[in-house]
């Protein structure tokens, strides 16, 4: 039988455990400096986006033509700013409750401005306080007779709360359904929303119009890139001081000749 050299000799098991614990630390390492750039990849989709609604919000008033028909046109003039004249169809209007501002709990007030050529649009024109008494009780406030002219902000169909149970179907909603409104108008209904801002002769109306300016967040990017940095740069030491300084300060000393 032949007997295997020395360098054919299988690795003792310190030295496979040293091997895994290399490759551990390697791949923890390497994870996690990936998750690191990829939230800070996150954060530069974030400032551009954020750029771009800057754009949007500070760009000039678009006019009545401009107003989109349909949601690919939505998407692309969201956040615009845009002048329109029309009729409030006050009858209509919706109270959409749970609706914050400041913290405090009340309602947006959607009201259908019917335009020119007889379609509509939701106008978000305003928020009101909720009685604490009486939740069903609306505040007072003014609704201009006749024709109007809107300055508001081009937005999203109103976000979807959670509803427990049956919507409501009087004026005030825990939500506001596009078809079903479609179907309740019986006009045509352009497939957004506008969020009015103060003009001449709205700020007496009863009605508070402090919308937050939308924002993305990117500082919460920054914060998770640092963590996962910092995971791995402590990995990396971790690996180093007990795998290789530590060891070396433990060998004991060679003897002087």
């Amino acid at each position: 039988m032949t007997t295997p050299t020395s360098s054919q000799a299988p690795a003792s098991p310190s030295a496979r455990g040293r091997i895994w614990i290399f490759v551990g630390a390697l791949l923890l390492s390497a994870a996690t400096a990936r998750l690191g750039w990829w939230q800070l990849d996150r954060a530069a989709q974030k400032e551009a986006l954020q750029a771009a609604i800057e754009a949007q919000t500070s760009a000039s008033v678009l006019g009545a033509e401009s107003l989109p028909v349909d949601e690919a046109g939505a998407e692309k003039e969201r956040f615009r700013r845009i002048q329109l004249s029309g009729r409030w169809l006050a009858d209509r209007t919706v109270y959409l409750e749970n609706r914050q501002m400041h913290g405090h709990p009340g309602f947006f007030v959607m009201t259908p401005l019917q335009l020119p050529d007889g379609g509509v649009v939701w106008v978000q024109r305003g928020w009101l306080p909720r009685d604490q008494v009486d939740r069903t009780r609306i505040p007072p406030y003014r609704t201009e007779a006749g024709e109007v002219q809107v300055l508001g902000r081009l937005m999203a169909w109103p976000s979807r709360l959670t509803s427990l149970g049956a919507e409501a179907s009087g004026p005030i909603r825990q939500n506001l359904d596009f078809a079903e409104e479609a179907a309740r108008l019986q006009r045509t209904q352009r497939p957004l929303a506008i969020a009015e801002l103060d003009r001449p002769g709205s700020a007496d109306d009863g009605l508070l119009r402090d919308w937050p300016m939308p924002a993305v967040d990117v500082h919460k990017h920054y914060g998770y890139a640092a963590q996962w940095f910092a995971l791995c740069a402590l990995t990396a030491g971790l690996y180093v001081w007990f795998q290789i300084i530590r060891p070396r300060r433990r060998r004991p000393a060679e003897p002087v000749a």
